[in-house]
């Protein structure tokens, strides 16, 4: 009896450690597992004079939307690889098209995006996701494929591999995010891919990661721009070598949002620290990040936690011959809150007040966070106590909160009708909710 239970307690004990030492490196769970849960009357904004409404439930691990028109929204799932039309508030039997996903912890049918062609009247979308062979189940990558939207909108058509990207050792950190910028060309995030240990993740240490003697850089740990057919854009930021040419920032541990200004065209992006330092960035031509010497304004140390604050200008990492440049974040939340999509709201349907401020969403709190922009648009206008740039305490994000119990937030829209969309992340009940 004595043994069964010292076998017992020495079992628990392992498997906690596992635990503890996985959470450490962020394997806890994929940052979908550790949503918030949706508020079980409804969202509540800060907002009076602004309302919340249910548009859509039901969807399975939604990731991402896209409009084709008011009323007439796209949206990806995660697991099942599906694309889903809902027209005015009813999907589609069948989707516009389901592709082979290895879909564990953070991989899947991740991105979407649109591009409508002003002569050929065509539609053309985007996917990002990691493809795997049906035949037996083998990963292929982490790709990004484009196709041709038929003239009924019922399906896809035309697959067309654009790009094909890292996904070993993972199988967090995968990013996924498409954009397509005003110059027309196609951005995408994707994270460092790491390990769920030193071991695994050692052989995959890029110059991208800022490890000065990494090997080459592979695709990972950036954000990376194509034109629409897959093709360079021009000679490359950083240098002319493939992958190399197609990093416009790099540093970059994981990015589930990115958006323009409208105002600027200028980037910025959301980026999830380990269980500290998330962040938003303005993302300059050649930004750097820091990853994996900085996350948010501190040092990482060896067990990918907390070190000392960083200088301004770190001396430890990779410049890529002074073509890439580092700068601090805009925004740092100290605790993890896991932030996700970036959206500017290019309307006025919601108040002036809000016109062309950033929202960001967080897959941990559900909350929506909103950010007013200084005068030339290139930092925030943060007041006491964050005009620090950093989130200290929890308390102190109460004056950027613009709406909360949303339950995981993995993307938001502007739709037509310039009306905000919330897309909410579930295994079976992920959500849309409309704010006018």
């Amino acid at each position: 009896m004595g043994k069964d239970i010292y076998l017992t307690l020495t079992f628990l004990l392992t498997i906690t450690s596992f635990v503890i030492v996985l959470s450490i490196l962020g394997y806890d769970s994929s940052v979908y597992a550790g949503r918030a849960s949706a508020n079980t009357s409804k969202p509540v904004l800060n907002d009076s004079n602004l309302t919340v409404d249910l548009v859509f439930s039901g969807l399975k691990k939604p990731t991402s939307m896209i409009f084709l028109g008011i009323d007439d929204v796209l949206v990806a799932q995660k697991n099942e690889g599906t694309v889903e039309r809902i027209v005015n508030g009813v999907k589609n039997i069948e989707p516009l098209v389901t592709v082979p996903v290895a879909s564990k912890d953070e991989r899947g049918l991740l991105g979407m995006a649109i591009s409508k062609d002003p002569f050929s009247k065509k539609t053309h979308l985007f996917l990002y996701y990691t493809e795997k062979d049906p035949a037996n189940d083998q990963i292929l990558g982490n790709r990004v494929y484009g196709y041709e939207l038929d003239e009924n909108g019922s399906k896809l058509t035309g697959s067309k591999l654009l790009l094909d990207l890292p996904w070993e050792p993972g199988p967090g950190h995968n990013g996924g995010v498409l954009k397509v910028g005003p110059d027309n060309n196609l951005y995408i995030t994707i994270g460092d891919m790491i390990g769920s240990s030193d071991n695994q993740s050692q052989p995959y240490e890029t110059l991208a990661q800022n490890f000065q003697a990494g090997k080459e850089v592979d695709g990972r740990a950036g954000i990376l721009r194509i034109t629409q057919n897959g093709q360079p854009v021009g000679n490359g930021l950083l240098g002319s070598n493939h992958p190399l040419n197609l990093y416009y920032s790099y540093g970059i541990k994981n990015s589930f949002g990115i958006d323009f200004d409208p105002i600027t065209g200028m980037l910025w992006d959301t980026e999830n620290g380990p269980d500290f330092g998330d962040e938003v960035n303005l993302v300059q031509p050649g930004f750097n990040s820091g990853w994996k010497k900085v996350q948010g304004i501190w040092y990482v140390d060896a067990a990918m936690g907390k070190s000392d604050v960083a200088p301004v200008n770190p001396s430890e990492l990779v410049h890529f011959n002074s073509k890439g440049n580092y700068s601090s974040p805009e925004f740092t939340w100290d605790r993890s809150v896991a932030p996700t999509a970036l959206e500017f709201l290019n309307t006025n349907k919601l108040g002036l007040e809000y016109e062309n401020d950033i929202l960001v969403g967080d897959i941990k709190s559900g909350n929506i966070y909103i950010f007013n922009l200084s005068q030339n648009r290139k930092s925030l206008d943060l007041n006491e106590p964050l005009d620090d740039k950093v989130a200290d305490k929890k308390e102190e994000l109460s004056s950027i909160i613009f709406g909360h119990g949303f339950g995981g937030i993995s993307d938001l829209e502007v739709g037509p009708d310039g009306y905000l969309y919330v897309l909410a992340y579930g295994k079976e009940d992920g959500r849309i909710y409309r704010v006018h």
